[in-house]
């Protein structure tokens, strides 16, 4: 019979393994430095929220490239954003040393689903958090479209080396 210490250490190993399996399930292979301008700034002296978004599109411009390993023209994409959600949990200041952290975390039929992150490097710490859907598109009808095979399969293997 195990006692309540026992079980207590035990629901605490099986806690770390879960962690350590969603810390590598959540892996960025994809990281690029941000600039921040001065005029990103606002009167509180620390980077607008606003602009959170503009260094996500930065940070997807390059996940988009460096997965399809050329220049992207964006007039035959095949996708587009379709809803975008922020989690701000940290103001970024001047001087802090911020990345954008790119993954693709799944497929639909018609859509995929990124995960990005803000985060200051030399501190580890997460400024915000950014989740993109993305719809497969067709200009010339205007519609949604199923995201082609060969496209996922792309992506799916950049996650995955």
């Amino acid at each position: 019979m195990m006692t309540k210490l026992q079980k207590t250490n035990q629901i605490i190993v099986l806690l770390q393994k879960i962690q350590r399996k969603l810390k590598e399930a959540f892996k960025y292979r994809h990281s690029i430095p941000i600039q921040i301008r001065f005029s990103d700034m606002d009167a509180l002296r620390h980077v607008n929220n606003s602009y959170h978004s503009q260094y996500y599109d930065v940070g997807r411009i390059n996940y988009f490239e460096a997965v399809m390993g050329r220049t992207i023209d964006w007039s035959e994409i095949l996708v587009v954003i379709v809803h975008i959600e922020i989690d701000f949990f940290a103001p970024i200041l001047q001087g802090n040393n911020i990345n954008v952290e790119s993954k693709l975390i799944s497929f639909g039929n018609k859509s995929m689903k990124m995960h990005q992150r803000l985060i200051d490097i030399s501190t580890n710490q997460v400024k915000s958090e950014c989740t993109t859907i993305l719809s497969g598109y067709d200009k010339e009808s205007n519609q949604s479209i199923q995201i082609p095979q060969e496209f996922k399969d792309i992506f799916t293997s950049y996650e995955s080396e």
